[in-house]
């Protein structure tokens, strides 16, 4: 749990180092900081996404996947848990709930996540979730100068996300093959690549609905495994 205690710690203090010690732009250089960093997210979850060795496989995922968030409706209840948690503390500035929701799919997507975790869990050997740490600490100190305090409460889905994988790495490892992961791991970039498109205020994606098509190809490479 050392490696998933750190990355949390790490969020919640850069967070405020955004939050409190950058501010104070002017709103010129606030709008263009935020179309860059859409542009540089999408970059990266493309090429994440482009990892992917069945494209079939990550479409019928994102599909299946994304009508299960939408049923459940995901994303209006972790809006709903930033709004409660923004009218509890008096803080937010009406931003909570943003910079909770982007800042958690961000930083719980991705190969480093998983990967960092098991590794964690499996070997006592954190070196990849520290280095997860460092670029999501700098990712912090931008997000929350734009969208505030609400970055820093990302800390708890990463610390249970993380921290759930590394204690049942032991029971997962042999469900969690490398191929597994490179299809989840497309899947997540994806993802990335819509908080991207929606930091440009191009078309708002619901991607907090899109999920549960992150274990998708968990699920299904899982099943044809039983009936091959």
């Amino acid at each position: 749990m050392l490696g998933t205690i750190v990355n949390s710690i790490v969020i919640i203090i850069c967070s405020l180092i955004g939050k409190y010690l950058v501010k104070g732009l002017p709103s010129r250089f606030e709008e263009i900081i935020k179309k860059a960093i859409g542009l540089s997210i999408i970059y990266i979850g493309v090429s994440g996404a482009l990892e992917n060795e069945r494209v079939m496989l990550l479409i019928i995922s994102m599909v299946v996947g994304s009508i299960i968030g939408e049923l459940i409706n995901i994303d209006k209840g972790m809006n709903n848990i930033g709004v409660w948690a923004e009218k509890k503390l008096g803080i937010g500035e009406g931003k909570f709930a943003k910079g909770f929701v982007n800042a958690s799919i961000l930083f719980c997507t991705g190969s480093m996540a998983i990967v960092g975790a098991m590794r964690g869990g499996l070997l006592g050997n954190h070196e990849m979730l520290y280095a997860k740490s460092i670029l999501d600490g700098v990712i912090a100190i931008v997000f929350s100068s734009t969208m505030g305090i609400g970055v820093a409460f990302s800390a708890i889905p990463v610390f249970l996300y993380e921290g759930g994988i590394a204690l049942g790495a032991g029971f997962i490892k042999d469900w969690l093959t490398p191929q597994i992961i490179t299809e989840m791991s497309a899947v997540g970039s994806l993802l990335i690549a819509g908080l991207g498109f929606n930091f440009l205020e191009i078309k708002e994606i619901k991607v907090a609905n899109m999920i549960p098509a992150i274990f998708m190809p968990w699920l299904i490479i899982t099943i044809e495994t039983i009936i091959k």
